[in-house]
This record gives structure tokens, C-alpha cells and sequence, in this order.
């Protein structure tokens, strides 16, 4: 938000200097991001009138001027201005003046006495436009000092306000705040009603619920398009960053800057009515005032005249209605619009104005009718005209309610850890605009409807401390008792997750929970996204599903820098769309590309391959004692060959899937512009975590037996299943079971391969014997042979 000093000072008569005015703001929470002072040295410039301005005899692009500054006799002045010409009103510095870095003295400029100098705008120092000389108004008085006539010397201060200081887009919203925190009061605004001259009005008709609850509008009839911005108006407009365009623009303009509420006027002829609010039909288009065609859907409310679209509510008008120097009855309307109407609408069509910014933070319900009658005067006055009725059109039921909150005493000071008061927080909330009633406990307050982030007892403290002033808060260290937590033995903890990766060589990214709509598709992981309402860009629309795409996205970019050897992990939460909200899951993912080890001359060097990275699960694993069963992968994303789902045995004996490892789709590596193979996990970290409670055991003291086996199997036979049916034949004498080698070649049929598993058996009451240890080998064997066709390798 940007505004002129002097304004804001018309509405709070504050005698803070400029710098004390500028800590204040920034001190109640409305940072000062920029300050640029206007006109601070212009005694000595007054006004001028160019009586004739001739070609001077020595130079082609210079001329000679008598300039009237209201002396005996006018002065000559050589300019190089391209705009110089006879009846030109314009500022002039006199001999002495000192202007920028320059003194103005008498001097020859080839040959020809000059006595002063015609300025522009930018070196006076009140704007940036220096292609010529500043023009003022016709009716300029001359000889006047220029800083009287313009109300100098001032100060461009641009806030960077909060997303929740909705109110503060208006200067009279910011001289509350100002009034609160240096004792003032906030000036009346003088926008009494304006008596209706002609019966002149536009029908009104409301299709939209409690997205438009409120919509205002008057007609006034015969006004003078063209007439002047007044400029006192214009200087406003400009030190607010606003370039005035013509009177009826402005006038929306300074309306909408000083109170907040933007407005917007159609040329009445061009009207057939009534005017509507509803929302926008699939396929309805609006050519708008930048000359953009916006392609609408029902997402958008829109503004229509006898149905047909004339406008983007609460975004901006459109062009086949609006004012021009032809215009002789106008239309002014002003509306409340809910904020989730309009909140992401501009960033889809690639817009960004300032109604749109201001609706969708939220305006105040009550502005409309003032803002038209405060604009109907300022036109009356400015352009003549008559105007007809306001027309107030107004869903009560779906308008905002004020807010009623109790603030308690003691609560107030317990939270602030001082004691502010009675009077002086009376006082604060008062000039704050709030209605303060007092009670035995503490206030009950009612919040005005511009304050929309007023809402609960901790927002009225939030209130008095910033405007009481946090330095003025002693600072306090906590007292009372901690409570230890004791970390969960059924559960082992992130940190240790976070530090057996990074052991493994791997650091931990944060990536964005949102991401690009078309990578979660291209992955096609965007089943039961949730798309973003209101996202910060298109490529990041919506949350994502899984951590893999962001993740792998940022080993793209890692590789892309020169980085040929990547690992990242990252814990992290994912969202799927649910039937009431979306659900939030907590998952760990992986990726890694490049060789396995880090360059060292004692190994050779090789690349990376999926049994890496499955030692590198294998190792979290261990952390809280999962058994593990990896089963051939079927996600598009993943490599058919080189990708298996996870699944962990829970305490009953189920496997449960928890995850995916493996490498990644070479089309999917391609379409990321990775040249190496990726590989990567992902699981469901709660999943992973969670351990069964430890419990005392005896070791056995008696020794145990290795018996070595080999089984000649099928190849489309998983060593996994081959695993479970082992263990569940063996039963528990069945200490470790360990598979160490894998043939496939001369003496192994074709289609087949060779298997070569130990062993480990014992028993917690006795020596096994060889009767024993081989009972448990036939049954292993026969099972195997039932079930998967094995058959004793010779």
C-alpha cells in the first residue's frame, strides 16, 4: 500500500514528526518498506506563465522565453524543453534557488541571457517523469511558491502489510492505527448523503448467494467527461503510485485509495439493465479494459447487464462499458464480494489489480454505499451533472456479522506478562474504530466488519500489544515446572531415521508440498490430488501425492549442475483428497544416482544398482527391527524390472505393503533430464517405525547347527516366497535364515536357477541332534518342492 504523508495527516491530526511517524508504523505491525520524500528544497520555484516562447537565434532545439512570475517585468529564460510554448503554465526556480545538486544563477546560454529555469517534475525531485516541463493547471496563480500550490513538501510511504490487515488498503484504514498509537482521534469523513435530483436508476439483481451479498449503484446524468482532474486529486493519485487517467477513472481511483472499497463506472448509454451479479456459464467470454479476452467458467462471478457479461466482479470491468471523454450519464457502482470468490480468479487469467488484491483479503460490507455517496459528491462538484437515487441492494442474511468478543482481564495480562491499564486499553480499542463496553471481568468488544482478523480473545491482545508497543512488554524468562516426555519404546525415532541415512551418505531435502499438476500426471500419481484454490503458481497447483516426483526433481537439478553422484532423503507429509478433508500422510523417500562410492582409490569404481539401495532400507529396517519382503513392482513409474513393492511382516504374520524401491522408469529419468539411473524408495513412515516392545530373553546356551541347502527352482520363483514358506516349514528352531548364492548356467536347465541358502537352527532346552536337524530339513524340502517346484540341486 502506497500513500502520501500529507493524506494520511488529513485524517489523523497527529503532531508526530515524519520519522517518529514512520517508526510508529512499523512498530504496529505496518512495515515501512520504502520512504521517498517529495519537494523537501523548493524555495525559491514558484509559478509561471509562458507569455512567448521564440527559437533561439544559435541553437535548433532551444527557445527563448518571457516567463510571467508576477514581478514588475516577465524574465527571460532559455529552455530545451520540448513541451515550452506560449501560455504554458510551469514551475520556474529563481536566481538562487538551489535545485537538486544545481545552483541557478544568472547566466548566457550561446549568446542569450537566461535569468532562471523552467523545471520538470523529476528535477524538482516530485516524480519521475522528466520528458518535459511540469505542466500545471491553467488557473495556476502565478507567482505563487510551488510548494503551497502543491502541497509540499511530502512523503511517498509505501507498507508492506500483512495478508490479515485487509483494512489498512485504504488510508483512512491505516489512520486508525495511527490514531490509536499516538493518542489522536481519526477525523470525520464527510460523505454525507447526496440528495437524488431525477428519478434516473438501474435495476439490481443478485444471482450469486453470499458470494456478492451487497451491491450499490447510482446513475447521474449530464456530467462533463472531459473536465480536469483536479490537482490536488492528481498529486495524491501520483504519490500513491497511481498515473491519473481522466476525472471519472480517478475519481473511482482516489476512492478506492483512500477508503479502501474499489468502485467502477460504465458509460449509462451503453447499459441496457438491470445489472446482475451471478456466476459466470462454461464458455461465456469478456473482452476486459486492458483489452484481454478472459475465457470464463463458473469459478468467476461476474457483472452483467440484462444477462449479458459486462464485467469480472471484484477483478475488473470490461471494456464494451466503459467511460470515455464521450460519456455524458455514468454509472457508479461499488460491491461487497465474499473474498473466497475472488481469491486465485486473477492469477488464472495472468492478472493482478488492485480490487482483486483487496477483495481477496477481504472488504468492508458497510463501504459500498458511502464509497458511492463520497464519489457521487466528488463528481457533482468536480464535472457537474444530476444524479438520481442510490440504488443499495443488500442479502442481509449473507452479509458479515460483527464480531462480539470478550477480552478478560486476567487473560490479558497473563499473556502479556504485564499489567496494562484499564483506561489506556479502553482507550486503544476505542480509536482502533471497536465498540468497547465494560464489564466486572474485562470488556466485551464489538469488532467493526472491516476488521475481518479480529475473531477470538487473543486477537483483542494481539491488538493492545502492538499498539501498547512490545518494547514497553518486559521481557521475562518462562517460570514453572517441564515435564519430561520419555521417547515411545514402540516406536523408534525420526532422528535416528534422519541419522542412519545421513551415515549412509545421504542428505535430507525440504521440497515444497505442492507441486506441478502435470509432473504428479506424467508420474501418474495424481489420483485423488487436491488441487490448490488459490496456489502461488500454476506449476504449483496442487499437493502433492508422493514425495518421489519433488524429490527426484530436485536430484534433476543437482545433476544438471555438474553433481554426478546425488543422494537425497526426506521425511515429509502427503495429501490425498478425502470425503470430509484431505488426508495427510507421513512419508520417507529416497533417491540416489551416480557410483556407489564416493572416488577413493582402495575400491573401483562402479555405479550405483538396486541391491545398494535396498541395503541402504535394510538398514532403517534394523533400526526398529522390521522384517522386510520386497515382491515385484507394478507402478508405471517404476523400472519392470529393477522395482519391488515393500512390505513389512506385522506381529500376527501378515505382510502389509509400506512402500516401493527400485528404479525409476527410464522414460520417467528422460522426461526429468537425468542421464543416469535413479534409484529410490518410499514408505509410509509411521509404518516403518513402529517396533514391537522389547522383552527379556534368555540366549541359548546350546550350540547351533548350519545345514547348507540348494535348490534348483524355476526363475519366475522369488527368492521372498521362497523365504516365507522356508520359515513357516522350519517353524522355531529356525534362529536365521541366509541366502548366499545364486547360479544360473552349465549344469542348470534352461529357465531355471540355482539357489544356496544356509540354515541356522537351535534350540533354547538342548543340543539338536542330527535326527532332529534333519527331520527339520525334510520338511523345509518337501515344502519347497509343494509349492514351488524345487528340486535338491545334484
Amino acid at each position: 500500500m502506497k500513500f502520501s504523508e500529507n493524506w494520511l495527516r488529513q485524517h489523523v491530526k497527529t503532531s508526530a514528526s515524519r520519522d517518529a511517524l514512520v517508526a510508529t508504523l512499523t512498530a504496529i505491525g505496518l512495515e515501512v518498506e520504502a520512504l521517498t520524500t517529495l519537494g523537501e528544497q523548493l524555495d525559491g520555484v514558484v509559478v509561471g506563465k509562458i507569455l512567448a516562447a521564440e527559437k533561439h537565434p544559435e541553437a535548433d532545439k532551444l527557445q527563448v522565453c518571457q516567463v510571467d512570475v508576477g514581478g514588475a517585468a516577465p524574465l527571460q529564460i532559455v529552455c530545451g524543453a520540448p513541451n515550452a510554448r506560449a501560455g504554458l503554465m510551469a514551475p520556474l526556480a529563481t536566481i538562487g534557488t538551489q535545485v537538486g545538486n544545481l545552483t541557478i544563477n544568472a547566466a548566457k546560454l550561446r549568446g542569450v541571457a537566461s535569468n532562471g529555469m523552467l523545471c520538470s517534475a523529476k528535477e524538482l525531485g516530485i516524480d519521475a517523469d522528466a520528458s518535459g516541463l511540469l505542466e500545471l493547471p491553467d488557473d495556476a496563480p502565478v507567482g505563487k511558491p510551488l510548494a503551497d500550490y502543491l502541497g509540499l513538501p511530502d512523503a511517498s510511504i509505501e507498507l508492506k502489510l500483512t495478508p490479515n490487515r485487509a483494512d489498512c488498503f485504504g488510508v483512512r484504514g491505516i489512520a486508525f492505527d495511527v490514531a490509536a498509537a499516538t493518542g489522536c482521534e481519526v477525523e470525520p469523513l464527510h460523505a454525507e448523503p447526496v440528495a437524488a435530483v431525477t428519478t434516473a436508476a438501474m435495476a439490481v439483481e443478485l444471482s450469486a448467494g453470499a458470494d456478492a451479498p451487497r451491491f450499490c449503484c447510482r446513475v447521474i446524468e449530464g456530467v462533463n467527461a472531459t473536465a480536469k482532474t483536479p490537482l490536488w486529486m492528481a498529486q495524491r493519485l501520483l504519490r500513491s503510485g497511481v498515473r491519473p487517467i481522466s476525472l471519472l477513472v480517478d475519481v473511482t481511483q482516489y476512492i478506492m485509495l483512500e477508503l479502501g472499497q474499489p468502485m467502477h463506472a460504465y458509460d449509462r448509454d451503453l447499459l441496457t439493465g438491470p445489472l446482475g451479479v451471478r456466476h459466470a456459464r462454461a464458455g461465456e467470454t469478456l473482452t476486459l479494459l486492458n483489452g484481454d479476452a478472459a475465457e470464463l467458467d463458473a469459478q468467476f462471478l461476474v457483472i452483467t447487464d440484462a444477462d449479458r457479461v459486462v464485467g469480472l466482479a471484484g477483478i475488473m470491468g470490461g471494456d464494451a462499458t466503459k467511460v470515455s471523454d464521450g460519456t455524458r450519464n455514468v454509472v457508479l457502482e461499488a460491491a461487497h464480494f465474499a473474498p473466497a470468490a475472488i481469491i486465485g480468479r486473477s492469477r488464472k487469467l495472468g492478472l493482478h489489480t488492485d480490487a482483486g488484491h483487496r477483495f481477496e483479503r477481504g472488504v468492508d460490507p458497510e463501504l459500498p454505499p458511502i464509497a458511492i455517496e463520497y464519489a457521487s459528491r466528488l463528481i457533482l462538484e468536480i464535472a457537474g451533472g444530476t444524479p438520481g437515487p442510490l440504488v443499495d441492494v443488500a442479502r442481509l442474511s449473507d452479509m458479515p456479522q460483527p464480531q462480539v468478543v470478550r477480552l478478560r482481564r486476567a487473560r490479558l495480562a497473563r499473556v502479556l506478562g504485564t499489567q496494562v491499564d484499564d483506561a489506556e486499553v479502553t482507550r486503544m480499542l476505542g480509536a482502533l474504530g471497536f465498540a468497547v463496553e465494560y464489564t466486572d471481568a474485562g470488556w466485551t468488544v464489538t469488532v467493526p466488519p472491516r476488521r475481518f482478523d479480529i475473531a477470538i480473545e487473543e486477537d483483542l491482545i494481539e491488538e493492545i500489544a502492538r499498539i501498547h508497543g512490545y518494547d514497553a512488554i518486559p521481557a521475562t524468562l518462562p517460570a514453572g515446572s517441564t515435564r519430561l516426555i520419555a521417547p515411545s519404546e514402540t516406536r523408534s525415532s525420526e532422528h535416528d531415521t534422519r541419522r542412519q541415512l545421513v551415515a549412509r551418505e545421504y542428505l535430507e531435502a525440504i521440497n515444497y508440498a505442492f507441486v506441478d499438476a502435470a509432473l504428479l500426471a506424467y508420474w501418474q500419481l495424481d489420483t485423488g490430488s487436491v488441487a490448490l484454490a488459490n496456489p502461488l503458481s500454476a506449476e504449483l497447483g496442487v499437493m502433492r501425492t508422493r514425495l518421489l516426483p519433488g524429490l527426484t526433481a530436485a536430484l534433476a537439478r543437482n545433476s544438471a549442475r555438474q553433481q554426478s553422484r546425488v543422494r537425497l532423503f526426506e521425511l515429509g507429509r502427503t495429501f490425498a483428497a478425502g470425503s470430509a478433508a484431505p488426508i495427510e500422510t507421513r512419508r520417507i523417500a529416497a533417491v540416489a544416482c551416480g557410483d556407489a562410492a564416493s572416488e577413493q582409490w582402495g575400491v573401483a569404481a562402479r555405479k550405483l544398482d538396486f541391491h545398494d539401495i535396498k541395503g541402504d532400507l535394510d538398514s532403517l529396517a534394523a533400526i526398529s527391527g522390521a522384517t522386510l519382503e520386497y515382491r515385484a513392482s507394478t507402478q508405471p513409474f517404476a523400472h519392470p524390472g529393477r522395482s519391488a513393492e515393500v512390505y513389512r511382516l506385522n506381529e500376527a504374520g501378515d505382510a502389509v505393503c509400506i512402500g516401493w524401491i527400485g528404479q525409476l522408469h527410464p522414460r520417467v529419468q528422460q522426461a526429468m533430464a537425468i542421464d543416469a539411473e535413479v534409484y529410490g524408495f518410499e514408505l509410509e513412515l509411521d509404518a516403518l517405525l513402529v517396533r514391537p516392545l522389547p522383552r527379556a530373553a534368555a540366549l541359548s546356551r546350546y550350540p547351533s547347527v548350519r545345514r547348507d541347502l540348494a535348490f534348483v527352482v524355476p526363475e519366475s520363483v522369488h527368492w521372498a516366497v521362497m523365504q516365507a514358506t522356508v520359515r513357516q516349514a522350519a517353524g522355531n528352531q529356525l534362529r536365521d535364515l541366509q541366502l548366499f548364492d545364486r547360479y544360473v548356467g552349465k549344469g542348470v536347465e534352461s529357465g531355471c536357477k540355482s539357489l544356496a541358502m544356509a540354515l541356522i537352527l537351535q534350540d533354547d532346552s538342548r543340543t539338536l541332534t542330527d535326527r532332529d536337524v534333519d527331520a527339520v530339513v525334510a520338511e523345509v524340502v518337501a515344502a519347497l518342492s509343494a509349492n514351488h517346484g524345487a528340486v535338491i540341486r545334484g
